[in-house]
């Protein structure tokens, strides 16, 4: 079971889309169309099959404009979908619910879309031994949200920011003169918690890296036989990322090859938001 986010992290972003889409006046259709205290009960239901994400920020919708309001969660972020099956059930304020309902329902099928890629992603090694981890590939002001949805579609998070590890890639390499320099200046500035990265697109560069102790070195586009010869070259000396254009066709073989983990930049920029419903019941 994945470990759910804080609500703290999650409210700031669910309060953000609601203000966004209320805009000046609030919702006029639910003003105009709705006794102020009716009350409604209602579904979220999926209507094809996935994986589960994101219930939090339904929850948290409807909980910002009827903090009265009940929501049973029925299916756990992380458990597979089908077609039909129940996530949560809610009722309260009908105005609030349906004022929420764009809001919640836009966060929740997002954050599923991402789960079930990422698991269609995991299944596709499965056995192999090799990780799938995402990337800073993702919608600006999401990133907390949706690298929590690769968590529950069994992905690994790659770093969250500029600030959490060092990750040395081509520019950074050019501007200060060489794979070698780079490492070893990131070696001299990195403190005793701060992982070290470096990205080459070559086997002639990985050697360069590797005489400098990085902790991961990222293979960039390499060829099936490059990555295989990179495995051997390297004899656990570094963790191994394979990296660039992956995708279900390819990530097996990719896997196979040995490298330790494969980060997938589609998890996140590329997901299709899976479709949920919300019914009146």
């Amino acid at each position: 079971m994945t470990e759910p986010l804080p609500d703290l992290l999650i409210e700031p972003i669910v309060r953000a889309a609601l203000a966004e889409d209320l805009g000046r006046a609030g919702d006029v259709t639910a003003m105009a169309c709705i006794d102020a205290d009716a009350e409604l009960s209602v579904a979220f239901v999926a209507r094809k099959p996935g994986v589960a994400a994101g219930l939090a920020c339904a929850r948290l919708a409807l909980a910002a404009l009827d903090p009265q309001a009940s929501f049973e969660t029925l299916i756990a972020d992380g458990q597979p979908l089908s077609p039909g099956a129940v996530l949560a059930r809610a009722q309260g304020n009908a105005r609030a619910i349906l004022s929420a309902e764009r809001t919640g329902l836009n966060l929740l099928g997002r954050l599923c879309g991402v789960a079930t890629l990422t698991r269609a992603y995991v299944d596709a090694v499965e056995g192999t031994g090799a990780r799938i981890v995402d990337t800073r590939k993702t919608t600006p002001g999401l990133r907390h949200l949706e690298k929590y949805a690769v968590r529950c579609g069994g992905g690994v998070n790659h770093r969250f920011g500029l600030d959490d590890a060092i990750l040395i890639k081509d520019n950074h390499i050019a501007a200060c003169g060489g794979v070698a320099e780079a490492v070893r200046r990131a070696r001299a500035f990195a403190g005793h918690l701060m992982k070290v990265e470096v990205e080459v697109d070559g086997l002639d560069q990985l050697e360069d890296a590797l005489r400098h102790g990085p902790d991961v070195v990222m293979l960039d586009n390499f060829s099936l036989d490059d990555l295989r010869a990179a495995v051997a070259s390297a004899k656990g000396r570094a963790v191994l990322e394979a990296s660039g254009g992956v995708n279900l066709q390819s990530v097996r073989a990719i896997a196979e090859t040995g490298v330790d983990v494969i980060s997938v930049g589609a998890l996140t920029h590329s997901a299709a938001a899976l479709d949920i419903g919300l019914d009146a019941v």
